[in-house]
């Protein structure tokens, strides 16, 4: 995708973190915005200030666990600008603790946003950027759907999480393969972040009473401090993974990531798979980090 300026973005999870700052950008680049989150108040928020910088928005709360509520971000996108050609499946959650140990509302909420999130916007967008390429022969279009180095990689603690992601990794790249195939006009990519300070530490803020959590375990605290601490220390801003997530748009590059040199885990993984050898220790390089956790829960 070359051009940006006059073209429709449509970005979930777009009221903090990576979203906001995809929007800050399209609004920059010229671009006709439709923003969506459950966090109304942090949404109207940045549709003002996009709006006093000349930008051109449509926000709605949208809860992407639910298929009828992307349906209608669809068909409201529709209606005011008419076509779409850049879709961020950007919406997740996070939840941690020992696998056992997380609820059925816990692996509600997690699929819910990060996995059946992607899954409605890649079925019902996909669908309308192919009507809109049959109207325009001049038509370009990606999607870019929000996964994590969690995607790629098995952490402890935090199984729920990690599971949503890499069936976000698998269903990107059959997107990718499908879109190829059928010779259409759509780019995708996955954007696969590490740690990254947004608030995708602190999702719990946001979590719906419908899946609401149950007693916290000692696990779950630790994972919770352990999670807050890495995430708030990271040196890459979500800015600059935004940035690099454009210019990745442009070039055609499927996989984006905002630390490449956390890819040697990723490839000691790898060849664990290849060599039918045990998961390897996640905590070889730094086990203070393992003794730190196993304290944690212990003191919790």
């Amino acid at each position: 995708m070359r051009i940006f300026k006059d073209r429709v973005a449509v970005i979930t999870g777009a009221a903090s973190g990576f979203g906001r700052e995809f929007a800050l950008i399209g609004a920059r680049l010229g671009m006709k915005l439709v923003l969506a989150d459950v966090q109304q108040d942090a949404l109207d928020a940045v549709k003002a200030e996009l709006e006093a910088s000349g930008a051109e928005v449509l926000a709605m709360r949208c809860d992407v666990r639910h298929a009828e509520q992307v349906q209608a971000l669809a068909d409201a996108c529709m209606q005011k600008y008419g076509a779409v050609h850049l879709v961020f499946n950007n919406a997740g959650v996070g939840s941690g603790g020992l696998i056992w140990e997380n609820t059925q509302a816990d692996w509600e909420w997690v699929l819910g946003v990060n996995l059946w999130g992607v899954i409605h916007g890649v079925r019902i967008f996909t669908n309308l950027m192919l009507e809109c390429a049959k109207q325009d022969p001049e038509y370009e279009g990606h999607i870019v759907n929000t996964a994590s180095m969690a995607g790629l990689l098995n952490a402890p603690t935090m199984g729920v999480y990690n599971v949503s992601k890499h069936a976000v990794v698998s269903l990107s790249e059959s997107l990718y393969q499908d879109l190829d195939l059928a010779q259409a006009p759509i780019g995708a990519s996955v954007l696969c972040p590490y740690f990254v300070p947004t608030g995708i530490s602190q999702s719990h803020r946001n979590r719906p009473q419908d899946v609401a959590a149950g007693a916290v375990t000692a696990s779950q605290r630790a994972s919770q401090s352990m999670s807050d601490k890495a995430v708030s220390s990271g040196k890459v801003s979500a800015q600059e993974v935004a940035e690099n997530t454009f210019k990745a748009i442009q070039e055609k590059q499927f996989y984006i990531f905002s630390h490449p040199s956390a890819l040697g885990n990723v490839q000691e993984r790898m060849e664990d798979i290849v060599q039918q050898r045990n998961p390897g220790d996640p905590y070889q390089a730094a086990p203070h980090i393992r003794d730190m956790l196993r304290a944690k829960m212990k003191a919790a």
